[in-house]
């Protein structure tokens, strides 16, 4: 790798214009063994481009110095990992990044993997021992899916090394369809409008929770990951589960996308459009205030 390539003084909105002494674009060592194609840029930059969009949209960077990035292994962290790597050496993301992975213990989990990878990609990491696989295990009835309880347990320990790290974020890789499937199990089986905000304050208040792939496809984000050619390492406790309700959504929105191309999108926009007074929650609209005129 080049590390001696400087940051380009452009914006994002020109990602084209800012080239080395080649007369190739500059951009950050991470990419220095990305597929040379026109797809390929195209598809980075969009990345890029959506990443910056929620983090102006949600104000992600109001007060923030120092970032946790959880990277599991999988796709989407690593690839949330290297488009905040790249923005941050643009210097278009002025707070510090601090990656992190959780070992939770699972049986037969490449140790070796993260640390070697993050270490050869120069980012600071912390690499977290704790055995929540068995817990998971034993508190979970035969049958029982795992994924709500390990969630927990990996979101309070991400928590504390937030803290001990001096972190005013944790940064996760949840993406538009983790947003969407979530809003469809409320909406089905919890009988509520809600979903995963891109910024939510955590219950003690001190750490904030982002997500800067909340307007990025999961489709986009299997390309660039299998581009990269990232060291996935697959979930074993989820994957290995069938008829999770996550599951069921996931199919039924890819139907939906199959049919009629382009609702994913619009399914998120609305998202971002709620209209309390053409709801049916009191709560959120005066609807005992709401009298007529009569016309003179």
């Amino acid at each position: 790798m080049d590390i001696a390539i400087q940051p380009p003084a452009a914006g994002l909105e020109d990602l084209s214009s800012s080239l080395d002494q080649s007369g190739n674009e500059a951009m950050h060592p991470i990419f220095a063994k990305m597929p040379n194609s026109v797809s390929f840029n195209k598809l980075r930059k969009r990345l890029l481009r959506q990443v910056r969009q929620a983090i102006e949209d949600f104000g992600m960077l109001n007060g923030q110095k120092r970032w946790l990035i959880g990277v599991s292994g999988g796709k989407d962290s690593y690839s949330l990992l290297a488009l905040l790597m790249d923005l941050q050496w643009r210097g278009l993301l002025p707070v510090e990044l601090v990656a992190c992975n959780l070992d939770q213990g699972q049986p037969n989990f490449p140790k070796h993997i993260l640390p070697e990878y993050l270490s050869s990609i120069g980012v600071k990491h912390r690499i977290e021992y704790r055995d929540t696989y068995s817990i998971v295990k034993e508190k979970v009835p035969a049958g029982g899916t795992y994924c709500a309880l390990c969630s927990r347990l990996r979101r309070g320990n991400l928590y504390r090394i937030a803290r001990e790290e001096g972190c005013d974020a944790l940064v996760l890789g949840h993406h538009r369809e983790d947003i969407l499937e979530t809003f469809f199990m409320n909406f089905f089986h919890g009988g509520r409008l809600a979903t995963m905000p891109a910024k939510l304050l955590n219950d003690d208040g001190d750490l904030m929770v982002l997500r800067p792939l909340a307007y990025v496809a999961e489709d986009d984000l299997a390309k660039f990951a299998a581009a990269m050619e990232f060291p996935i390492i697959p979930c074993d406790l989820c994957g290995t589960q069938d008829g999770l309700e996550r599951n069921a959504m996931k199919a039924m929105l890819s139907d939906i996308e199959r049919r009629m191309p382009g609702r994913k999108d619009t399914m998120l926009r609305a998202l971002g459009h709620a209209n309390p007074s053409h709801l049916l929650d009191p709560k959120l609209f005066d609807f005992q205030s709401l009298f007529a005129e009569p016309k003179a």
